[in-house]
């Protein structure tokens, strides 16, 4: 067990509880921000190491709320927004402006531009403690992750990698180096003297990948409309999620060799065109999910779930990976649930009709789990790459609108 320093810091009456191992093992942190409470706690798995007050947005400025990661830091930054104002041991979490950073004052109230506002010696210190990619949750009232383990989650496999699973990329992005397989053909070559198998444990991934399990969007639909007439010959483009010109002439001609289908769609992109295109291309029905995964800020893939009872609402959950084992094929996961009330045109939209107003009581994170259904290629794919530091997110609504290049899955619950 880890002895703890506690620290008294007299400036602005901050306190921080200080773990000795945080700067070696930093990936497993995560950092909380009470709006309510105007606090900011920093968890190793359910230890609270760090505390201090901070200040976020005030009226017309509000903070927002929802799943963020650190994505930049910088020891002096001024604001490009607001007068060169000075943010000093600045934390990015968005790139339209929010941030963690130190300020002289931090009132306990919301008195920011949006920012969350820290006391110098803390922020100084919590600087000292992240990584890029450490999880930062902003949320209306105080939370507290707790250990989880549910059988949709993911943990280490025993046996190695062997799949021709298709996973697509989820954004026209460079893919890594793909994996090299040595085969030897016996029957052309000799058979070789026996020799001794060197034995020595696998090297586990060195760097965490986070994960988003959502429904589907238009953009989905297209790129898996695109990638199957492709496969049916009909030279839908490159699958990028885009109604380009190549892929609608696809689209027009598919429809027309099917009159009888589509005699009632008039449509483009309808749910018929995505369910004959699935039949013509034998892959059954179509899914109504789907995951991504990105490691170091960059997509690496993403395939389709299935979500039972998509009439309703999953919730928002944000689940964190802090330890794993590899020889007992255990991870330890811990978990907790935002309030994400939609608005109706965004249920709408969704296809949700029944929100639940008991989703985040109860037990609303294993009734989300249960509900999801991953293939079994997927699972192993992931399982393979899971690390320490490793996060899903679970959300009805999609890639959030902060989400881009050079993040990971950010989601916002609050605006």
């Amino acid at each position: 067990m880890f002895s703890r320093l506690v620290f008294g810091l007299g400036l602005l009456s901050a306190t921080a509880l200080v773990h000795p191992a945080l700067a070696v093992d930093a990936r497993t942190l995560q950092i909380i921000v009470s709006k309510d409470k105007q606090s900011l706690a920093v968890y190793d798995g359910t230890e609270v190491v760090a505390t201090s007050k901070v200040s976020t947005g005030k009226d017309g400025h509000t903070t927002p709320s929802g799943i963020f990661s650190v994505l930049e830091k910088q020891k002096y930054h001024e604001s490009n927004l607001y007068s060169n104002a000075p943010m000093p041991f600045m934390q990015r979490l968005t790139w339209s402006g929010i941030a963690l950073h130190e300020s002289n004052s931090v009132p306990r109230y919301p008195a920011s531009h949006g920012c969350v506002r820290m006391p110098g010696a803390f922020a100084k210190m919590l600087y000292g403690m992240t990584d890029l990619s450490v999880p930062v949750i902003i949320s209306d009232r105080e939370l507290v992750p707790q250990p989880i383990d549910h059988p949709t989650l993911f943990r280490p496999s025993a046996m190695p990698l062997l799949s021709d699973v298709e996973l697509r990329p989820s954004m026209p992005d460079r893919l890594g180096e793909p994996v090299q397989v040595a085969m030897n053909d016996t029957a052309a070559m000799p058979m070789p003297a026996v020799q001794p198998i060197a034995t020595h444990e696998p090297e586990p991934p060195s760097e965490p990948i986070s994960m988003l399990i959502t429904r589907r969007t238009l953009r989905e639909t297209v790129i898996d409309i695109q990638t199957l007439l492709n496969q049916l010959g009909f030279s839908a483009g490159n699958p990028d999620g885009l109604l380009g010109p190549s892929t609608v002439q696809a689209i027009k001609a598919f429809r027309t060799l099917r009159p009888t289908e589509f005699a009632a769609d008039r449509s483009l992109v309808s749910d018929t065109l995505l369910r004959e295109v699935y039949a013509a291309a034998g892959r059954g029905e179509p899914p109504n999910g789907v995951i991504m995964v990105r490691q170091a800020f960059k997509p690496l893939f993403e395939a389709p779930v299935t979500i039972a009872d998509p009439g309703l609402a999953l919730g928002t959950h944000f689940f964190t990976l802090h330890a794993v084992d590899a020889k007992a094929g255990t991870a330890d996961w811990f978990a907790i649930t935002l309030e994400n009330n939609l608005s109706r045109e965004t249920m709408k939209r969704l296809g949700i009709t029944n929100q639940e107003s008991s989703i985040i009581t109860g037990k609303p994170i294993a009734r989300s789990l249960s509900r999801i259904a991953i293939p079994d290629e997927t699972r192993r794919k992931i399982d393979a790459l899971i690390a320490p530091g490793s996060t899903l997110t679970i959300s009805d609504t999609g890639l959030g609108r902060e989400t881009g290049e050079g993040t990971d899955f950010i989601t916002i619950t609050r605006g």
